[in-house]
């Protein structure tokens, strides 16, 4: 039996060391839909560790395992079923085929791929309750984490093996680790929120990304000047927009805690953020009709060349690209700062990603795949081709995704989905509809906004 643990062990290390080797190095997502799930499942019984055992060098290779001629793990006759959340033809499910064919001519299991879409998470829980053949699936990594831990493999052993820590983002592992307890998936697509920015505009100007709010405004004032709109904003992201401005004040869990309870006029600094706001529109700084309906403000960027940025979430600069058929020269800088208010460092991060269930038959074949897949040459081109932050920061990120690696790596706790405003789901539409008021220039006072909020309970 130490043999066989022994022997699996050494070959998801050369597998992966080996396949590791293969590189060097428009997406589009309703706003509605960005945010975590929040049920959770119960927690999940941890398998017993590993026995502790000799060098792998000294053991031969278990029962129904040999090493292939290139030194990769021979998996001939394993057959691994994938759910996939993509469709068939788009460029990621392009690239999973294209990553699928390689490594059966590597290491001779076959990959067969289920294409179900982004709806995946209305069929999964089903399936994998019920058991059915999957040994891989896709999902938004905190319903992986939370709703479907229990039907996880834990990926821990295995990714610690393999050195997944140095190929990989680390708020998505810690994350999902704290949710699940061990390390439910391996993150396939990340995302970040931000100002997204046409950058020639900004070098028109002078203006470097501001850290702060009051540099913030100085360029927007800059931009004006130069008969330059500074902010696009649709109403679909006006309460991401505003929650980003919040957390600048108070911090995510503060405004959970406004969010189920009330109170938003005993907090000052609501009405200061309100306020920033009711002075940001009298100052002329949001674009031309905004707030408008989705996506006509947001395609101004590219359409009018006059509209500078965005607060949104990555995917918006190939919408507004594909949108408006321009090619705009995008960067992204974090939400700026505001004086004596809250941790600033941290950015909305988000991911799709990977698990491979508990019931799988083939669990390390299965993570192997995951590591092919999302590192080296296939990342590189899942990244390229998709238009994507590359899952592996060791890639290059297309030009497209300018300054996002770098906000995700300097981000330790990724901000949920509208900061904490959706945490309250009978009155996160009513938050929605103030918010949407406050960027039309409907309340004279920030106190005006928060005493509307409170009046919601």
């Amino acid at each position: 039996m130490k043999k066989k643990i022994v022997s699996l062990l050494l070959a998801s290390v050369m597998a992966v060391s080996l396949l590791a080797g293969c590189g060097n190095s428009g997406n589009s997502a309703p706003a509605e839909n960005a945010a975590p799930a929040e049920e959770a499942a119960p927690e999940k019984e941890e398998p017993a560790p590993a026995e502790d055992t000799t060098p792998a060098e000294e053991e031969a290779p278990a029962e129904g395992e040999t090493a292939a001629a290139d030194g990769a793990t021979d998996y001939s006759g394993v057959e691994l079923t994938f759910w996939s959340m993509w469709s068939a033809g788009e460029p990621q499910a392009l690239v999973i085929e294209e990553a699928a064919k390689a490594f059966q001519e590597k290491t001779g299991a076959t990959i067969n791929i289920e294409w179900k879409g982004r709806d995946i998470n209305t069929i999964i829980q089903t399936a994998l309750e019920s058991g059915e053949k999957i040994d891989i699936f896709e999902d938004d990594y905190s319903r992986i984490a939370k709703i479907y831990k229990d039907f996880c493999y834990d990926l821990t052993d295995m990714a610690a093996a393999a050195g997944y820590d140095a190929q990989s983002f680390k708020c998505f592992n810690d994350v999902a680790t704290g949710w699940a307890g061990f390390l439910p998936c391996v993150t396939e697509q990340p995302q970040v929120g931000g100002i997204f920015y046409n950058k020639d505009i900004f070098d028109d100007c002078g203006i470097t990304p501001p850290a702060t709010w009051e540099e913030f405004l100085t360029a927007c004032q800059t931009m004006v000047d130069k008969g330059y709109q500074p902010l696009a904003l649709d109403s679909a992201y006006a309460d991401f927009t505003f929650g980003y401005h919040l957390d600048r004040y108070l911090g995510e869990a503060a405004i959970s805690e406004l969010a189920m309870n009330g109170g938003w006029s005993e907090n000052e600094s609501v009405a200061k953020a309100a306020q920033d706001i009711i002075d940001f529109v009298k100052a002329g700084y949001l674009a031309d009709g905004a707030p408008e309906e989705f996506p006509s403000s947001q395609n101004k960027i590219g359409l009018t060349g006059k509209v500078a940025m965005i607060v949104c979430a990555n995917y918006v600069c190939a919408e507004v690209n594909n949108n408006s058929g321009t090619e705009i020269n995008w960067s992204m800088f974090n939400y700026p700062s505001i004086e004596g208010g809250a941790d600033a460092s941290n950015s909305y991060a988000g991911a799709n990603s990977l698990a491979v269930t508990s019931y799988s038959e083939n669990p390390q074949a299965a993570f192997d795949f995951l590591m092919f897949l999302t590192s080296g040459e296939f990342d590189q081109k899942m990244a390229d081709s998709a238009s994507q932050i590359p899952a592996d920061p060791r890639n290059t990120a297309p030009a497209i995704m300018n300054g996002t690696v770098e906000t995700l790596q300097a981000t330790s706790n990724p901000l949920s989905w509208n900061m904490g405003l959706n945490d309250n789901a009978d009155l996160k539409a009513s938050f929605k509809e103030l918010i949407i008021q406050l960027y039309e220039g409907k309340f004279a006072t920030g106190e005006d906004f928060a005493a509307a909020m409170d009046a919601l309970y």
